[in-house]
C-alpha cells in the first residue's frame, strides 16, 4: 500500500511517516513548494508524480485565531485546497482520506457529537474546515472524512509542548476549565488512518466504509485537567512542573470562539472500520515521556 499524504511538517504527517514505516507501509509526504494548497494548480502534478494507491489530505491552515482577521487564507487552503486534492483522487480513481475537526460544530450539545448531528461552526477556521468537507464530498464518492480534536504529539506546536515550555519559567498556569474534549495523539490518528486506508483498498465498493467518521482519543477532560496531567507526568520524569489554576473561558478571551463541547462519538468508526483509539491518558504518558526523557528543553520549545 502506497499512501501519499499532503504536507510535510504537520503533526499527523510526521506521525504517519513514523507509523507507516513501522507497519511496513509506504508513506510519501508531498508539500511545499511542490504541492501548495494555496495554489491548487500545484496539487495534481505533485500527487500524480507520487503515484498513490490512496491519498491522505492532512495539510491545512490551522491558525485558529489568525483566521478571524484573515478568513480568506483559511478558506483558500482548507476549502479550495481540499477540493483540489479530492479532484485529483477522483481523476486517479483512488480513495481520499480527509482530516477535519470538531470545530465544524457549535459545541452547545450536552453529549458527544455524532456524525449525523447538525454542523454549525462558530469560527472562521471552523467554517473553512466545513467548506473542505463539503468540497471533498462533492468531488468524489470514494472518500473518508475523519473529524478529530485536541491533537497533540512530540512534533510542531500543540498544547502539550506549550504547557511544558511555559512550565519552564512559570510557577502557575491559568488554564480554561469550562471547555471539554478528548485529547488525541497524532500517532494514534496515524495508526487509525493506516487501518482505514487498508479497509478502503480491500473493499473498494463498500459504502459502509466511506463517508464521515469521528476519530478521537477515548475518554474526555477539560483543558485545565489536561494541563495538570501533562505537568504531573513531566514532574514524575524530572521534567518541568507548574501548578494549574482553573479559569473560565470568559477570563481568557481569544479572537476565535472555541466550542465548549468538543467531545466526539466515535462509535461509527469502530463499527465500520474496527478502529478505536486508546484512552487519551495512556497515549499522553508515551508522548510526555518522549519529550521529557529524549529531548532537551530546546527540543520541547520547537
Amino acid at each position: 500500500m502506497r499512501i501519499v499524504v499532503t504536507g510535510t511538517e504537520g503533526q499527523v504527517v510526521r506521525a504517519l511517516l513514523e507509523r507507516g514505516a513501522a507497519a511496513g507501509v509506504s508513506v510519501i509526504a508531498v508539500g511545499r513548494p511542490h504541492l501548495d494548497l494555496l495554489h491548487p494548480g500545484t496539487v495534481s502534478g505533485a500527487i500524480q508524480a507520487a503515484a498513490p494507491d490512496i491519498i491522505v489530505n492532512a495539510a491545512a491552515y490551522t491558525a485558529v485565531d489568525q483566521a478571524e482577521s484573515g478568513p480568506e487564507l483559511a478558506m483558500a487552503i482548507n476549502g479550495q485546497g481540499a477540493a483540489a486534492v479530492a479532484a485529483v483522487a477522483a481523476a486517479l480513481n483512488v480513495p481520499v482520506v480527509h482530516l477535519s475537526t470538531d470545530y465544524v460544530f457549535d459545541g452547545l450539545l450536552d453529549r458527544p457529537y455524532r456524525e449525523t448531528d447538525p454542523v454549525g461552526p462558530v469560527s472562521a477556521y471552523g467554517r473553512s474546515k466545513l467548506l473542505g468537507e463539503q468540497a471533498v464530498r462533492a468531488a468524489t464518492r470514494n472518500h473518508v472524512i475523519l473529524r478529530t480534536a485536541w491533537v497533540y504529539s512530540p512534533f510542531g506546536k500543540n498544547f502539550v509542548k506549550t504547557m511544558l515550555r511555559l512550565a519552564e519559567t512559570r510557577g502557575e498556569l491559568a488554564i480554561v476549565s469550562d471547555q471539554r474534549g478528548s485529547p488525541t495523539s497524532a500517532h494514534d490518528i496515524a495508526d487509525g488512518i493506516v487501518v482505514v486506508c487498508r479497509n478502503l483498498l480491500e473493499r473498494p465498493t463498500s459504502d459502509r466504509l466511506r463517508g464521515i467518521f469521528h476519530m478521537a482519543g477515548a475518554g474526555d477532560t477539560t483543558w485545565a485537567d489536561f494541563a495538570a496531567r501533562i505537568l504531573e507526568q513531566a514532574r514524575s520524569r524530572g521534567g518541568p512542573f507548574a501548578r494549574v489554576r482553573p479559569i473560565s473561558t470568559a477570563e481568557y478571551p481569544t479572537p476565535a470562539q472555541r466550542p465548549a463541547n468538543s467531545r466526539l462519538d466515535c462509535t461509527k468508526l469502530f463499527e465500520a472500520h474496527g478502529v478505536k483509539l486508546p484512552d487519551w491518558q495512556i497515549s499522553l504518558t508515551t508522548c510526555v515521556a518522549r519529550l521529557v526523557e529524549h529531548h532537551s528543553i530546546e527540543g520541547i520549545a520547537k
